[in-house]
């Protein structure tokens, strides 16, 4: 049976692609892989634009597998969304840090919003660690989390013998 391997990218449609980048880029760390405004029928096709003059940044996570997407759709019509974090169809990205307290004072020096100071969570896989949601410039949501385990080292846990 065919299936998905493993994850490729995560993509975000952004307003305006230099403010993003400097936002993925220079504050939180990301480094470029390139950028580039593809020119193909076929991605026109694929997105269901087909004037669509799209602007693109691929970005990557240092020392890690995970890339980040930028998209800036151009020569479309574009709608801001409400991307507060309860409203269905938004998403967010999470990342784990290693001192969110003096990252996270670093961003705020930064300029960086968020929608609340970081918070302790006292329950599921990141009780005793640190959270907080960050703000980036199209008002997605953007979670760093401090803990000392995964969503699957969390499940083991729950599923080992004497665990109540």
């Amino acid at each position: 049976m065919a299936a998905i391997t493993k994850a490729h990218h995560m993509g975000l449609q952004v307003a305006d692609l230099d403010r993003s980048v400097a936002f993925y880029r220079d504050t939180l760390g990301f480094e470029i892989i390139f950028a580039w405004n593809p020119q193909a029928p076929y991605i026109r096709e694929l997105v269901g634009y087909p004037e669509a003059d799209i602007h693109a940044a691929i970005l990557r996570l240092p020392g890690t597998d995970v890339v980040l997407e930028l998209l800036d759709y151009r020569n479309v019509e574009r709608t801001a969304v409400d991307t507060r974090t309860a409203n269905p169809g938004t998403a967010h990205i999470a990342f784990f840090v290693d001192d969110l307290d003096t990252l996270y004072a670093d961003l705020v020096r930064k300029g960086v919003r968020s929608v609340s100071p970081p918070v302790t969570p006292t329950i599921g896989p990141n009780e005793g660690g640190r959270a907080v949601y960050l703000i980036d410039p199209d008002g997605i949501r953007v979670e760093l989390i401090e803990t000392r385990r995964s969503f699957a080292d969390y499940a083991a846990e729950q599923a080992s013998p004497g665990h109540d």
